[in-house]
């Protein structure tokens, strides 16, 4: 097969955008190789939160990192409609996070203090206003919080947008090409081999989510600490929108798109490469959505969608050089957060490999840009 000077092994989110991240920085002869087809694992599977607020309780280096990738987004949606005419729908109406319970109640108010005292842009809602900004919630809601900087894109559209992208500007996409093992020489990373053969490259990109840890050196795998956890997604379709914002319930979460469907998610099994959709995630996603609206109850489930989020050693990703190796690198284990650390990761990443740093971000993240485990826990 042909020669790159770059080859990224994973067609998802990361993988793509970071090849179009390269592209825009004016590096050339760039392939991304993907196992199955482009953009069908745990990117289309994902629920496209853009969250750090409502999804971290602490405030540390890893929230910032989120926040950071956040804050690109308007950026990032913009080009890619300039660059593709995709709309990836990025919604900024806020998120609201409810409570049910009076134990919810009791942790919200704790969180509304630490969350506030540390400069995090969140209102307390009453009963009443909770049901003002969303009519079809369940009267037993008790309050809410109210988190105008959380936001939510369309992850299909995302993938298309980048999709788009990739084959407008030259970059190879190469589907089916399971990558068996990594071709080296010495300590040296030259390319990958492949279910269809070799592909030859100067610098080698490991971005294959869930997958990053099963591929091989040798007759070892790569130091990449990354296993899979299984999550399950139930989608709704009604013929009006019931819901506006994006909410969280300690026991769940809703995600309302433009076209009305509503995604309700979502578990967290750590059950190896299991895809079997299952009846007890059927009955606990169901139990979630009925605690945010009986409303729900008569609808039947649209789809119930799969994935496999790629967690990695700490719940914290691995990006940077993989250590011991030359012109070998790692963007993987994002785990809930690949849709969100999605335009950071290409940036930093595509800047360390082209200029040998990955600029202001990346020195101020470091601390996150964690270091891949000795051990491989994938599964």
């Amino acid at each position: 097969m042909a020669n790159y000077d770059i080859l990224i092994v994973g067609g998802g989110v990361i993988g793509l955008s970071l090849a179009r991240e390269l592209d825009r920085l004016g590096q050339r002869r760039i392939a991304v190789v993907e196992r199955g087809r482009i953009g069908r694992e745990a990117s289309l599977a994902a629920a496209g939160m853009l969250a750090p607020n409502g999804e971290n309780e602490e405030i540390d280096d890893f929230f910032r990192f989120c926040d950071a990738s956040r804050k690109m987004y308007p950026e990032f949606a913009d080009a890619l409609l300039t660059e593709t005419g995709v709309d990836i729908e990025l919604d900024r109406t806020g998120a609201l996070f409810a409570a049910f319970t009076e134990e919810d109640s009791e942790h919200l108010t704790v969180r509304f203090s630490r969350q506030t005292a540390a400069g995090i842009s969140v209102e307390d809602l009453s009963q009443t206003e909770t049901l003002k900004a969303e009519p079809s919630l369940s009267r037993s809601v008790r309050s809410s919080l109210f988190f105008p900087d959380d936001w939510q894109v369309e992850n299909q559209k995302l993938l298309t947008a980048l999709e788009s992208y990739a084959l407008n500007n030259g970059i190879s996409l190469i589907e089916n090409a399971e990558v068996v093992s990594l071709i080296t020489n010495g300590n040296v990373a030259q390319g990958a081999n492949t279910a269809l053969g070799p592909i030859h490259a100067e610098v080698t990109v490991l971005a294959a989510g869930a997958w990053t840890s099963l591929i091989k050196i040798g007759e070892t795998c790569v130091p990449v600490s990354v296993k899979p956890i299984r999550g399950q997604i139930l989608s709704f379709a009604p013929q009006e929108r019931y819901f506006r914002h994006l909410i969280y319930s300690r026991r769940g979460y809703l995600v309302p798109r433009a076209d009305g469907r509503i995604l309700i998610g979502a578990t967290e099994e750590d059950v190896g490469f299991d895809r079997s959709s299952t009846p007890e995630a059927e009955r606990q996603l169901t139990n979630a959505a009925l605690e945010f609206s009986p409303t729900l109850a008569g609808l039947p489930i649209a789809a119930a969608c799969v994935g496999f989020r790629p967690f990695g050693e700490g719940g914290q990703p691995v990006i940077g050089e993989v250590p011991g190796f030359e012109h070998l690198y790692a963007a993987a284990g994002h785990f809930r957060n690949g849709i969100l650390l999605t335009p950071i990761t290409a940036q930093m990443l595509a800047q360390s490999i082209l200029q040998g740093s990955g600029g202001p971000l990346w020195e101020q993240f470091a601390g996150v840009v964690s270091p891949p485990a000795e051990k491989n826990t994938a599964a």
